[in-house]
């Protein structure tokens, strides 16, 4: 029987498993962590009873996907949740934009630049589940809908202050700009619409939704059905190296790319390491959980129903402090996305106490207290959350890459999103997901299609794995991986 071991237990190594166990491959999936998820782990931060989703909170990208398509995890057990209102934006004096499922709801509630806002959203909305087969994928590869993804691109290759014009009232550009922030990238810089238009896409295809009982609930779902093929998965094993793998036909990583060149040490092509050293990582998160009583009193009355609501102010000021960022300089008035998982899922708060899951954007490698620049924020445009707030989480970004190595610096999105990195993560290659070593894969967000609990990193390496099986490759793979080049 083919043997497998995948290291790391995120959303993607979960669904490299998931894809490898129903192929009838024996499977271990390795976590160093005492809970599995990486990403999508839920515990109670501030106060019992209160949930909280300790990164990914939202997922707009996992509901329709190949992945999803051919493992319905709904159909064992997970329930996705939605809001009343997908996404906001607040300005000052509790003005603010917000968006629905419906487009036209959305075009309705900007008023004049609802049609501009049909123009851009609507046939991408119409076709979305075709635009997923290929902006899922490798951004190299020969697309099953040409013509989508051309009209899809056309808008994604924009920088976002160029597109961002296609809006003049100030509610509907800052929309935009707060999706786009999405990407932390500066507005001015190629291609830093692609992002902002996927997830403002997949509001209306799909929505944002959350898991019930929290984005935990993902990774139960997917490693009951690793453990139902026969399949096992442990947590508070560490892998340092490949030589204490043993020797399985397939090695699979879910690790940023610095850590599989750690992991596999001289084994791996000394191209490939140089190519994995200079991976780039953007700007970190800094992160903090609030149990506020009665929930977030915002001015705009919207955003009291929205799962997410972006906290910046105007499409140039979210420009400015994005730039900032990216600049290594922190803002006084960072970019803060909060999360009210509980809107959709009531079942995460306790009586009248809430979790609300924030974030803001900050320089990679932080060191700084962002604790009251956030509040700061939010208390701009929710007078009065000061009182409400009952107790709080913090994690900084050293916190972060301590509590997920993939997550250097803070960068939770596991890589900037340059225009080079879209097009050519982790490396150049025909094969973004082989390591140079016979059997070895990358199936980590440093991979494309990139971020999002999505699974769909893992999905593709693993059918590149499956690949490599099939043109019966694997059963040298031992004796290659001992005498793999060096150069």
């Amino acid at each position: 029987m083919t043997d497998a071991v995948v290291v790391g237990s995120g959303p993607n190594g979960l669904a490299a498993a998931v894809v490898l166990a129903s192929e009838g491959v024996r499977v271990r999936v390795l976590e160093a962590a005492d809970t599995i998820g990486g990403g999508t782990r839920s515990s109670e931060l501030t106060l019992p009873g209160l949930l909280h989703d300790e990164c990914s909170g939202f997922h707009p990208l996992a509901v329709d996907t190949p992945f999803s398509r051919q493992y319905d995890l709904q159909a064992h057990g997970l329930r996705w949740l939605w809001p009343d209102v997908q996404y906001t934006h607040p300005l000052d004096n509790g003005r603010g934009g917000a968006v629905y499922r419906s487009v036209e709801e959305t075009a309705a509630e900007i008023g004049a630049d609802g049609a501009a806002w049909r123009s851009v959203f609507g046939a991408l909305t119409e076709r979305f589940g075709g635009i997923t087969e290929d902006f899922l994928r490798p951004m190299l590869h020969v697309p099953a809908h040409p013509l989508l993804l051309a009209r899809f691109g056309a808008y994604a290759a924009m920088p976002a202050t160029l597109l961002g014009r296609r809006w003049s009232s100030p509610e509907a550009r800052a929309l935009f700009g707060g999706v786009a922030a999405h990407a932390l990238r500066p507005f001015g810089s190629p291609m830093s619409s692609a992002i902002g238009v996927a997830l403002g896409t997949a509001a209306h295809a799909c929505g944002w939704p959350v898991a019930q009982g929290g984005s935990q609930a993902i990774a139960t779902t997917m490693a009951s059905l690793i453990e139902k093929s026969g399949g096992s998965v442990e947590t508070g094993v560490r892998v340092e190296s490949l030589a204490e793998l043993g020797a399985p036909d397939l090695v699979l990583l879910d690790t940023s790319p610095a850590d599989a060149v750690r992991i596999t040490g001289d084994r791996m092509p000394r191209k490939t390491a140089r190519a994995y050293r200079r991976y780039r990582h953007g700007p970190g998160a800094f992160k903090v959980d609030y149990a506020v009583e009665g929930g977030v009193p915002w001015a705009h009355e919207p955003s009291r129903r929205a799962g997410t609501v972006h906290v910046c102010g105007s499409f140039a000021e979210t420009a400015a402090v994005e730039r900032q960022v990216n600049q290594g300089v922190m803002p006084d008035r960072p970019f803060v996305l909060v999360g009210q998982q509980s809107v959709a899922d009531p079942s995460r708060s306790a009586g009248n106490l809430h979790p609300v899951y924030t974030y803001a954007h900050v320089p990679s490698g932080y060191t700084g207290d962002a604790t009251e620049a956030i509040t700061a924020q939010i208390e701009r445009f929710a007078p009065g959350f000061r009182d409400t707030v009952r107790a709080t989480h913090v994690r900084s970004t050293t916190d972060m890459s301590v509590h997920n190595p993939n997550y250097v610096g803070g960068d939770i999105v596991s890589g900037a999103n340059s225009a080079w990195q879209l097009v050519s993560r982790p490396r150049v290659a025909l094969d973004p997901y082989a390591t140079g070593i016979p059997g070895v894969y990358l199936c980590s967000a440093a991979t494309p299609p990139g971020a999002g609990a999505h699974g769909m990193c893992g999905f593709h390496a693993a059918r590149s794995a499956l690949e490599y099986l099939k043109h019966g490759t694997a059963g040298s793979a031992r004796e290659a991986r001992k005498s793999a080049p060096s150069d």
